[in-house]
Order: structure tokens, then sequence, then C-alpha cells
């Protein structure tokens, strides 16, 4: 079993899992997360590899990490995860990228992730659930965060919080690299009903 395999099989698994445990119909999911039933089917069918967009909407409806949904294992109290299992969740051709380190669970979803960012690059982040925040830590070059359409400039030694239920871009305007770590904190899903 190829890796993209295993992936494939856990995403499958631990969706069809946490759409359970939260009592969502496929309806329902679909209906909270902007994603259509049928991909929805398809995910937890193991018959399609979906986008890292779709993976982190599915991930935000059930208020889970998108690490939760492409683990392959889950239980140990201490989990180390090794550079080769880290998962590169968006990247340019021009070098630019988004690592997620780690995550957990407790207390809601706990996200660290990792990014590096070339000059002119930029990602948008469409709104989290909520709840939901973010913070970030520049360690060089330049970060432009722009928040509900606006800029703030974030350079190296500098951190930021903010709350991520609004659209929010992570833009390098500068003439170097930047680098920066983020942990985003997404507020537990309750079950429908309770």
């Amino acid at each position: 079993m190829t890796d993209l395999d295993q992936l494939t099989q856990s995403l499958a698994r631990n969706l069809k899992r946490w759409r359970g445990e939260r009592g969502f119909t496929l309806d329902a999911l679909a209906a909270r997360a902007g994603v259509s039933r049928g991909m929805i089917i398809q995910i937890e069918q193991a018959r399609t590899n979906p986008s890292v967009g779709t993976t982190v909407k599915l991930a935000d409806a059930l208020g889970v990490s998108i690490t939760t949904l492409l683990d392959y294992e889950q239980g140990a109290q201490v989990r180390l995860v090794p550079a080769d299992q880290m998962v590169r969740l968006w990247s340019t051709e021009a070098g630019s990228s988004n690592t997620l380190l780690v995550g957990t669970e407790a207390r809601g979803p706990i996200e660290l992730l990792s990014w590096h960012l070339m000059p002119g690059d930029s990602s948008l982040s469409d709104p989290h659930p909520e709840g939901t925040v973010e913070l970030l830590h520049v360690t060089s070059g330049e970060l432009t965060l722009v928040v509900d359409g606006v800029a703030h400039v974030v350079p190296a030694g500098t951190s930021a919080t903010f709350e991520a239920h609004v659209p929010h871009v992570y833009r390098n305007d500068g003439s170097e690299p930047a680098d920066l770590t983020m942990a985003v904190s997404i507020p537990p899903v309750r079950r429908e009903g309770r």
C-alpha cells in the first residue's frame, strides 16, 4: 500500500468516524462544510483524494483538526511526528509552502503549522468556524497579514493573534522569503440536538 493509499484509507475511516460521533447525516455535514454530499460519499468510500481545501472545510465543519482526519493512528499519550510524516498542505511553484507539524484534539482541535512564503506569494484562507483563533510568530522576513480586509505588517521577531472567523490572507510583499510558525485553535463541535 502506497502512502497515498494509506492516507486515502485513513481519511475515509476518520471522516466516517467523526461524522458518526457528531451525529451528522451526509446532508448535514455537506451543508455545514459547503462540500457536496456526493464528494463526502466518495471520500468515505476511499474512492477519491479531495483537495486540501475540501479536507480543511470538512475538518472545520466537524470541529476537528486536519491532523485528526489524516492520522494513520490515534490514542498514544505521547505522539512524535517525524519530518517525513508531516503533511504539506499548500505549496506554490515559487517555493512557498505550509506544513502541518502536529495537532491534537485536547479541549478542541489545536494545530501547529510551519509556513515558508516566497516574495510575491500569498495564501487566502476562508473564514473558520466562530471561536477559531490563530496565533503566529514570524521567524524571518516580513509577513503581511490581511484580516477581514485590513493589512497588518508582521516583521521577524513579532507575534500576532486574531479571531479567524473572517476571511484572511497570508502574504509576502517583501523581497526576502518569510518564515513563520502558526498555531490554530478550533472550538469543539457539539453533537446536534445537545
